[in-house]
């Protein structure tokens, strides 16, 4: 019987193991090509990782081909794929891949997946109380890395291809604009109070300019031109629960954009730029510098900070006035612009434009709605202009 290879500390080695004479490591395997690969450590513990990790993947690999793979490695192996998501994104990636692992759906192997589990699965999530638009945001990454493994002719049908609102009810929140009597009993209570005026600028540009909060709060001085009065669009400040900030372009491709300055932003623009205060260290993210609007310690502000400021305006004024505002959010502001634009008769291009929508269909479907009122108005003016025209014209 042959004896067993040992390294200088008399510990014996594996197959492929091998203990060399500068003091390293070496383990040899072959990869699924076939190919012969060495890898190296200066530890037999740091290799036996390695070997670990390799086998893991081989193993992974070969399930994946045989569909073996969980549903949760299939995510994890689409989501590996997306090299270039946004900050934002890949926190929505992780939150799925976390609820994943608590359901027993996510150790399913895929190939034994029909369509009747996936819509099973579905109902589930809701019935456990999550939301519809939550639901949709796990299909939304399952749909595609199902559809990966199909292409991959893994699987032989992609069973997230039906429609979440044909599976649930859709009981998402629809956000309102605020009507012009809410508009005004808001911004005149925000003015009024000492305490939450400071934010009166930002709340009046969001609802002038329909910016994303983000966007307002990536602006910086070099933003603004005040000579042609218009305010540049190309960035989003976010940061992550580190407090580390981030930069990313806007949500879309058509999010670069120009945004005129109305009489009432180019004061609220003039008013937060001379209530400044300048820094000991302007604070320079990813090139940028010369932010804006800053917190109590001088820092860029994020969404956060406005998003709270705006529920404790509304929380206090409901509680002390007997007709409540209803639910504001910055985005409740922006849908406000929107709204507002749309009832006064912009067309629709602009619309898109102003709002930095790829597609024209978000800004038809989801920003516009229309009052009674405003389709009454809407109706008189077309009954008038056709009577206008069926006049005799005067000699």
């Amino acid at each position: 019987m042959p004896e067993k290879r040992k390294d200088n500390k008399g510990r014996v080695l594996r197959d492929g193991e091998t203990y060399r004479k500068d003091g390293r490591y070496m383990y040899r395997y072959t990869n699924i090509r076939g190919q012969r690969c060495y890898v190296y450590a200066h530890s037999l513990n740091e290799l036996r990782e390695l070997e670990s990790r390799i086998e893991a993947d081989v193993k992974a690999g070969i399930s994946y081909t045989e569909g073996a793979a969980t549903v949760i490695e299939l995510t994890e192996r689409y989501i590996s794929q997306k090299l270039g998501a946004r900050y934002n994104t890949r926190k929505g990636y992780d939150f799925i891949l976390n609820l994943l692992k608590k359901e027993d759906f996510g150790y399913l192997p895929i190939r034994d997946i029909k369509p009747s589990d996936a819509k099973a699965f579905c109902i589930k999530l809701h019935k456990d109380g999550r939301s519809f638009s939550t639901v949709s945001a796990v299909r939304g990454v399952l749909k595609p890395a199902f559809e990966m493994a199909a292409d991959d002719d893994i699987i032989r049908r992609n069973p997230f291809l039906f429609r979440v609102a044909d599976v649930i009810s859709n009981d998402a929140q629809v956000r309102k604009a605020l009507s012009a009597k809410d508009k005004e009993r808001f911004l005149e209570y925000v003015l009024c109070d000492k305490c939450r005026q400071k934010h009166y600028n930002e709340i009046i540009i969001l609802l002038e300019t329909g910016l994303r909060v983000s966007e307002l709060y990536g602006l910086t001085k070099s933003d603004l031109d005040f000579e042609n009065r218009k305010i540049r669009v190309e960035r989003q400040l976010t940061r992550d629960k580190h407090c580390k900030y981030y930069i990313e372009p806007p949500k879309t491709r058509s999010g670069t954009r120009f945004i005129p300055m109305s009489d009432t932003v180019y004061q609220a623009l003039t008013d937060t730029l001379n209530q400044r205060k300048t820094p000991r260290v302007e604070q320079m993210i990813d090139g940028c510098v010369g932010f804006l609007f800053l917190d109590k310690d001088g820092k860029p502000k994020v969404a956060l900070h406005l998003e709270h400021a705006i529920k404790r305006m509304v929380d206090k004024y409901n509680d002390t006035h007997e007709v409540p505002l209803p639910p504001i959010t910055p985005h409740v502001l922006r849908h406000t612009f929107c709204t507002e634009l749309a009832n006064a008769g912009m067309d629709v291009k602009s619309l898109q434009y102003l709002m930095g929508h790829s597609d024209v269909n978000t800004t038809l479907n989801i920003y516009t709605h229309s009052s009674y009122e405003t389709a009454e108005q809407a109706f008189v003016g077309l009954a008038s202009a056709r009577e206008q025209g069926k006049k005799p014209a005067e000699a």
